[in-house]
């Protein structure tokens, strides 16, 4: 059981208003609706949040529309909910190849201003909080302030690291002390590309 259409009811709200709202194809909304359709998990949360009930409530595990356990208070309901594309993978140690290849999408707050999200792998960011297989969501910037944290593209490579620049040196630091920074001098700079700034990150939690 999916209760989708008691809680859009309880809204007075049409399934086209609630699909449009929810950035969901129309077909796509009334599919879940009416459960011809299964919602994947970031759906779900998606949905659920829009309705600010649990998902275990959504899908009728539940009568308590907040969960069964107490809230969290780091935990807040997402309001509005925006599409990112995610272009590639981008690497947190060593630089990868740089794969300009649509992925998919995720979900993000609009709050968040983000223009598109990567992928992370490895561990040289870690102490910045950034985790392997974390998304990094990216707003494009051709500058980013020094100390700040950046999608960089190294020639045909990509990496994720803390910009800094002094006359004409650029640092790319990593925040992990087992990782050296990467410096450029002079015509070297001629080689990198700042993609924009990291405006924040989603963890999945299993």
């Amino acid at each position: 059981m999916i209760r989708i259409k008691q809680l859009r009811e309880e809204l007075g709200k049409s399934k086209a208003q609630v699909a449009r709202e929810l950035q969901i194809p129309y077909t796509t909304f009334v599919n879940y609706e009416n459960e011809a359709r299964e919602p994947n998990s970031e759906v779900l949360i998606m949905i659920a949040n829009y309705f600010h009930v649990s998902v275990d409530y959504l899908i009728g595990r539940t009568e308590n529309r907040h969960g069964n356990s107490l809230p969290v208070s780091n935990l807040v309901p997402l309001k509005h909910i925006i599409k990112v594309p995610i272009i590639g993978r981008i690497a947190c140690g060593s630089p990868i190849l740089a794969e300009q290849n649509y992925e998919g999408q995720t979900f993000c707050p609009d709050e968040v201003n983000a223009d598109f999200a990567l992928r992370c792998q490895g561990d040289s960011m870690i102490d910045a909080n950034i985790q392997d297989g974390d998304i990094v969501f990216i707003k494009e910037a051709p500058i980013v302030e020094n100390g700040e944290i950046a999608a960089v593209v190294i020639g045909e490579e990509a990496t994720l690291k803390k910009v800094y620049v002094q006359g004409c040196t650029l640092t790319l630091l990593p925040a992990n002390s087992s990782y050296e920074p990467m410096i450029f001098k002079k015509n070297e700079i001629n080689d990198i590309r700042i993609c924009g700034k990291a405006v924040a990150v989603l963890r999945h939690i299993y």
